[in-house]
């Protein structure tokens, strides 16, 4: 399978951080940014650093954009640019793109002009830290997309020396069991109907975001 290819436009903090971290895990990143300096503080940790105006739809097509799989739009405080430049890699057909924005009129503009999905950098991060502080059993949470989630979750007090038929985990808490690690860590995939929960438990699941945070909320 071909592996994705990234665009992010806007080399600031969260830009450059959403470029290198997806470089770092061996995605094809070209970073683009109109200040030489932010282009050239990352060029050797993408795929491809390029000084250009991304306002320019031609600059953009010039630079193979309407081969991109995902764009991220990381313009978040100057509206103008950051509208053109979603509207530019709309129209080069780029399928998924996702775009900064610094306050809620920003984030409805941008999803009129074709933004898949907007990110409001500062609140979205101040949500998930106080999220972070209220959990008690979800260890680790990883967003697939904007519904679904997979995290990992110590065993609740009430699910030990219960089977995970008896438990019935999929029905009663709206949860897909992927597998569970041991207290030393050692992981199982696809365990039975008959596997029996033991203390020190961390079980490794799917589902609904908000379906996973309410159970962490009211299970002890």
């Amino acid at each position: 399978m071909k592996s994705k290819q990234y665009a992010v436009l806007g080399l600031g903090v969260f830009g450059s951080t959403v470029a290198t971290t997806l470089a770092q895990y061996n995605c094809e990143v070209i970073a683009i940014d109109i200040d030489e300096s932010c282009v050239e503080r990352i060029a050797d940790e993408v795929t491809k650093a390029v000084v250009a105006d991304t306002t320019d739809i031609e600059q953009l097509r010039a630079l193979g954009l309407d081969d991109i799989d995902v764009a991220i739009i990381a313009i978040g405080t100057h509206l103008e640019e950051s509208v053109l430049t979603t509207m530019n890699v709309k129209d080069l057909g780029v399928p998924y793109v996702i775009a900064k924005a610094k306050n809620k009129q920003f984030s409805k503009i941008l999803e009129k002009v074709g933004a898949d999905r907007v990110i409001r950098a500062e609140k979205d991060m101040g949500i998930k830290v106080a999220k972070s502080l209220l959990r008690k059993n979800i260890v680790d949470l990883v967003e697939l997309d904007k519904d679904y989630s997979f995290v990992e979750i110590n065993a609740p007090v009430e699910w030990i020396g219960k089977s995970v038929q008896d438990l019935d985990i999929r029905k009663a808490f709206h949860m897909n069991v992927i597998g569970v690690k041991d207290s030393t860590d050692n992981m199982t995939l696809n365990i039975g109907a008959n596997y029996i929960v033991k203390n020190g438990d961390r079980f490794l699941v799917i589902g609904k975001t908000v379906e996973l945070e309410r159970f962490d909320y009211f299970i002890k």
